[in-house]
């Protein structure tokens, strides 16, 4: 069940009602140069930048590590794309992981995830997503894809604003986490995330909950990224001044898109109509797990998040 690129152009639109308020910041964007926005975290030589100029970044994993980098700054609020290509074969075991996280340490963390857990091949992935607020998560959401993310570069994106948080594949909405304070629910908003990513062995629990293990006879296994945009306020910790609207633009060729994103658009958007009914779409057929729909696990009450 393919969805062609025009579809995406025309029924993902831009529409909201009120104006985000100013946020006190500066805008950052990189298109191209690994090295000037992002650092390895571990995983030494696993991690290559190749190309020139230093356009492709590839982690690796094999039974003696993982591999990881983060962006040098952090942003608060934002749109993050990056276009990735899957480890492909038999990935059973294997973790790949696209994230935004502010200071884990302090117990109390921010986190936004899309972690792509593999498989034995021919089967597919599974795409787990979760939003962590104050140290809480436990906001899972998890869908198979509707084409083979090992074939081709794909753009997963992030657009983090102080009314939602949503995320998009190549364009497409397939999840929106809302921001509910007003119901007493925490929502990320200030503490400010670094961009992650990272490779790594999650077979106790990856594959089919942890019954598929590494066949380490396949490693190492690789993912590759390219094609990253960064249309983000960097955060207060860096200095920033003023958050500046210019204009850029991203172009995702490889995914069959052809589409330009001016820059700020992150700051009012939104799902109008046409959206939402994409999204819902999207989750009626593509939706393997929804935690506020697991009675078992929540047999006392859903999450609160989960009435609205």
């Amino acid at each position: 069940m393919g969805i062609s690129s025009n579809q995406h152009n025309k029924e993902v639109m831009l529409e909201f009602v009120t104006m985000v308020a100013l946020i006190v910041c500066s805008t950052a964007y990189g298109a191209g140069k690994f090295y000037d926005e992002f650092e390895p975290t571990f995983g030494g030589n696993r991690v290559k930048v190749l190309g020139r100029p230093n356009q492709l970044l590839t982690l690796s994993l094999d039974k003696y590590s993982g591999s990881g980098f983060r962006s040098k700054k952090e942003y608060l609020y934002g749109r993050i794309d990056m276009q990735v290509k899957l480890v492909a074969g038999n990935s059973a075991g294997t973790v790949t992981t696209l994230y935004l996280s502010s200071d884990q340490s302090t117990g109390t963390h921010d986190e936004i995830d899309f972690e792509f857990l593999g498989n034995v091949s021919g089967q597919p992935y599974t795409l787990h997503t979760n939003v962590f607020s104050q140290g809480k998560g436990g906001r899972e959401q998890q869908f198979h894809l509707w084409f083979d993310p090992t074939k081709n570069f794909h753009t997963y994106t992030f657009v983090w604003n102080p009314k939602l948080i949503m995320f998009l594949v190549d364009e497409t909405p397939i999840r929106i986490f809302r921001n509910y304070e007003n119901h007493g629910i925490p929502f990320p908003k200030n503490q400010p995330m670094r961009i992650y990513s990272s490779l790594w062995n999650a077979d106790d629990w990856a594959t089919q909950g942890g019954l598929v293990k590494t066949d380490w006879s396949k490693a190492p296994f690789t993912a590759y990224f390219r094609n990253f945009n960064i249309d983000a306020c960097v955060g207060p910790s860096m200095g920033s001044k003023s958050c500046i609207n210019g204009p850029s633009a991203f172009s995702d060729s490889d995914s069959g898109t052809n589409r330009k994103t001016t820059r700020g658009t992150w700051r009012t958007r939104d799902l109008d109509a046409k959206g939402m009914a994409r999204l819902r779409w999207i989750q009626k057929h593509f939706m393997v797990y929804d935690y506020c729909k697991d009675f078992k696990r929540f047999s006392k009450g859903y999450p609160p998040e989960c009435k609205h």
